[in-house]
């Protein structure tokens, strides 16, 4: 695996009872796991390459399609629960019994979910732009399912501050997608995009009772990464999610928006390294 970049690596497919998942998997020979979770209407080619690459040095990067998403066979189920049991179904698949895991937005949900329901499979978390359930302001009712039709402005305007610094930050990200021209991933349905929508709102939802209460059983060192001026999920939700899990540290990095791990890469680099080291 080791000879392998996030622009060469193959696409692979693994089967779990009728689902085929598609999946990329490179990096450190022997190295331990690290499954990174997408956002909504994210596929394989939305990873920042410098970012998978850089972490594949020190060890087995896998990026996955969910069910339903992109190559992968299956319904895209419309409850953060529902897309965690076919993330472990993956994980089966592969034969992974432990992991560490990198949730990026809805990824993000997906990976507290996991942590929750099956704590032994997990061994540490970094959590990207990414909010608690019933979190502030998670209802997300401007997003769309269409938003993919655009992807260029939608990008550019989501992840990344309207600044000039950041807007050069985002056309860089953007070239460093486009990098990979052969193999790319299929785009996300229109279907797929309406069930993560759905799924998205239902984690945002505020309960009734113990709004935060669950936190406190995700036990696991946790990363949380955020950006100042994240306009898709609110920078208090990443302030709830350090005060109520027991064992995490949270950074904000300056003048970003929801894709702050890629405006500022490098640094996000040095920040993953150090917590996955431990």
């Amino acid at each position: 695996m080791n000879t392998r970049t996030a622009l060469s690596v193959p696409t692979q497919f693994a089967e779990s009872g009728d689902i085929q998942f598609s999946y990329r998997r490179w990096g450190k020979s022997g190295g331990f796991p690290l499954v990174f979770l997408n956002y909504f209407t994210g596929n394989l080619d939305d990873w920042d390459p410098s970012v998978t690459d850089g972490l594949a040095a020190n060890y087995d990067v896998i990026l996955f399609d969910n069910a339903g998403v992109a190559r992968s066979g299956g319904e895209t189920p419309g409850t953060v629960a529902e897309m965690t049991r076919d993330a472990l179904a993956f994980c089966n698949a592969l034969g992974l019994k432990q992991f560490h895991v990198v949730g990026f937005s809805l990824g993000g949900m997906i990976a507290q979910q996991m942590a929750l329901e099956h704590p032994d499979r997990i061994m540490r978390i970094v959590l990207l732009g990414t909010g608690p359930r019933g979190g502030e302001g998670m209802e997300f009712a401007e997003l769309s399912a269409e938003e993919q039709a655009d992807p260029v402005g939608f990008l550019l305007g989501a992840f990344f501050s309207p600044s000039e610094a950041s807007q050069a930050a985002g056309r860089a990200y953007l070239n460093r997608l486009a990098g990979r021209t052969h193999d790319r991933d299929l785009p996300v349905s229109p279907k797929a995009g309406e069930a993560q929508l759905r799924a998205i709102r239902e984690w945002g939802r505020v309960p009734s009772t113990n709004r935060y209460a669950d936190l406190k059983n995700i036990k696991h060192p946790t990363l949380i990464v955020h950006g100042n001026k994240d306009i898709v999920v609110a920078p208090v939700n990443a302030l709830i999610l350090a005060e109520h899990l027991p064992n995490a540290q949270l950074i904000v990095y300056p003048d970003s928006s929801h894709g702050a791990q890629y405006q500022h890469a490098d640094l996000f680099l040095q920040h993953a390294k150090l917590f996955l080291e431990g």
